[in-house]
């Protein structure tokens, strides 16, 4: 470490964000360009170096942290960027869109804020490209051998890259018109602007990755076909199963799932459309779920001007501090966090009755009421104990012109036809079963990201496209020398 007193003299200091009223009226992302870099590499010093950096466990792709942390503070972009690559694809997606597990297993953090790991490695994802640090790496050879990849969401990109760098012929299979899967459609422009994904795909298609866009396997082509013109094929099609809510009044107009009203505005940023069919303007709304999912259509009811926005969580408030008894450090402890929309919610009062920002904690859906003409117009909700028991008299309504449902995922949708066709077998909880080594019970198909794990963070999907990738060139080639970070079976540091 350049710096062995830095994390006692230096304090933590976030990427600053712009300010509410500026960034609501825009779909840009919400920090401040340019105010990184001047703090990084101090920030950088506060690493210790631990003699067991626990926040290499924390993360499943195995960053190097510690040493990009170093060569930060010495200000050795080249060296920062060609470490950071060697254990991440995609630096800058996870740089902006991880929740950051690696943060809470830092050592500093048993007893004060953690090392802002997340700004170090995006600050040196986008150095590394306005460095000219990170060109396509074609491969030296081509080996023969043909993969498909169903899915292109960070899980499926992750994988064809890596066996497009081994030299193999990879073709990505996408039903959008664009790849990108959820980072595309379903992540906000707000949290990750797409010339970051160009950028990304422009330099998969340079290394000779092909992408097959509009063709949903199963429908477009049939799943074994594509079977029978590939040696292998890699399904990481996501967990897009979403979770429905099962109370009176579902069946009302108005009550939409979030990933029908994300990817509409995303369409618009996209230039498709002029604006969206399912606009929160001047509408009362009500987002049922407090995941991250959530919070992301609350940026953007707020930005399309919704009168007032709240957010239902069913869980109870958690504190600002780590319950060491039941969290234990280096767990990622479940504490209360202001991510940038609960902020500009915060800041606007788009919800007076919330208990905090825009929450709602501890509320249950009862059901929902309707008008003459068959449109949602109120949702009862109830207060819950921590056993999501009723808790007496606590029955309130709130206003609600349009509800957006975000109660996550259960497993790969099979409307298309994909599972089915192969004879996939699926695990009881709706995700594709695979043995250790990724393969599923069809020879040559494997199974990668949520759509075997389950809903999960990006740098597990990430990771789990690396590790298949590996398999999967193993399996055409009888060795492989792709690493190889996590299992199929490996889960997040619990108690």
């Amino acid at each position: 470490m350049a710096d062995p007193k830095g994390f006692m003299t230096t304090p933590r200091q976030d990427w600053p964000r712009r300010p509410v009223g500026e960034r609501v009226r825009d779909w840009d992302e919400v920090y401040v360009p340019g105010a990184l870099l001047p703090i990084i590499s101090a920030q950088a010093d506060r690493c210790m170096d631990c003699g067991v950096p626990f926040c290499h466990e924390a993360c499943p792709l195995g960053n190097l942290i510690p040493e990009w942390n170093d060569l930060v503070s010495r200000d050795d972009w080249r060296a920062a960027a060609e470490r950071l690559h060697a254990t991440n694809n995609f630096p800058e997606f996870t740089g902006r869109l991880c929740p950051a597990p690696c943060e809470a297993g830092c050592v500093l953090a048993i007893n004060q804020p953690a090392v802002t790991i997340k700004n170090v490695e995006v600050a040196i994802a986008d150095r590394a490209w306005e460095l000219g640090l990170a060109p396509p790496r074609p491969p030296d050879r081509l080996s023969g051998r043909t993969v498909a990849v169903v899915g292109s969401g960070p899980a499926g990109l992750a994988a064809a890259q890596q066996l497009t760098r081994a030299g193999h012929t990879v073709a990505v299979y996408e039903k959008d018109d664009r790849p990108g899967g959820l980072m595309r459609y379903g992540i906000p422009e707000f949290k990750m602007e797409r010339r970051h994904l160009e950028r990304r795909l422009d330099q998969m298609r340079a290394e000779g990755t092909r992408f097959r866009l509009s063709t949903a396997v199963g429908r477009d082509v049939g799943a074994a076909e594509l079977r029978s013109r590939y040696d292998a094929v890699v399904i990481a099609a996501g967990a897009t199963a979403w979770r429905e809510l099962d109370v009176p009044g579902r069946e009302l107009e108005g009550i939409w799932q979030a990933m029908e009203y994300l990817p509409l505005a995303n369409r618009v940023c996209e230039g498709d459309l002029e604006e969206s069919p399912l606009s929160a303007e001047g509408k009362h709304v009500v987002i049922v779920g407090g995941g991250d999912t959530g919070a992301d259509c609350l940026g953007t009811a707020v930005r399309q001007r919704a009168a007032s926005v709240t957010q239902l969580d069913i869980y109870g408030q958690p504190g600002a501090d780590r319950d060491h008894e039941v969290e234990p450090w280096p767990t990622y402890p479940k504490i209360y966090r202001l991510s940038a929309a609960h902020e500009e919610a915060d800041a606007l009062g788009t919800a007076p009755s919330a208990d905090a920002d825009a929450r709602l904690f501890a509320a249950s859906t009862l059901h929902f009421t309707g008008d003459a003409d068959g449109r949602v117009r109120e949702l009862s909700l109830v207060e819950v104990d921590a056993g999501r028991r009723e808790v007496p008299d606590s029955t309130r309504t709130l206003p609600a012109d349009l509800v957006l449902l975000a109660l996550g995922f259960s497993g790969p949708d099979r409307g298309d036809g994909l599972v089915d066709q192969l004879g996939l077998a699926m695990e009881p909880r709706g995700t594709i079963a695979r043995d250790d080594g990724f393969a599923t019970n069809v020879p040559g198909v494997f199974a990668a990201g949520d759509a075997a794990r389950g809903a999960s963070l990006i740098v597990w999907a990430i990771a789990e496209g690396r590790s298949v990738a590996a398999a999967v060139d193993r399996y055409l080639t009888g060795s492989s020398r792709l690493p190889a970070p996590i299992g199929p079976y490996d889960r997040p540091m619990a108690v």
